[in-house]
């Protein structure tokens, strides 16, 4: 995985650690919430890219392709 998902991951709280009395209380609004905020750190991120891509013959595709080491 990209080293910056992994720290959008990070930044949406999403962790490998599934012992949390939330996690263990509600799972279903655990997964929603941390899913929708990693979501919207990812559109911004697009954002963020494709907003240097102002430069004539730069492919706003290909660049967010290359920023997250997609193929």
């Amino acid at each position: 995985m990209n080293e910056r998902i992994k720290q959008l991951a990070e930044q949406a709280g999403i962790t490998t650690n599934l012992d949390t009395d939330y996690f263990e209380k509600d799972s279903n609004k655990w997964v929603d919430y941390y899913s929708d905020k990693f979501a919207e750190l990812i559109v911004r991120e697009c954002i963020d890219v494709v907003s240097q891509c102002n430069l004539v013959g730069v492919d706003p595709i290909a660049h967010i392709k290359v920023h997250f080491g997609v193929k």
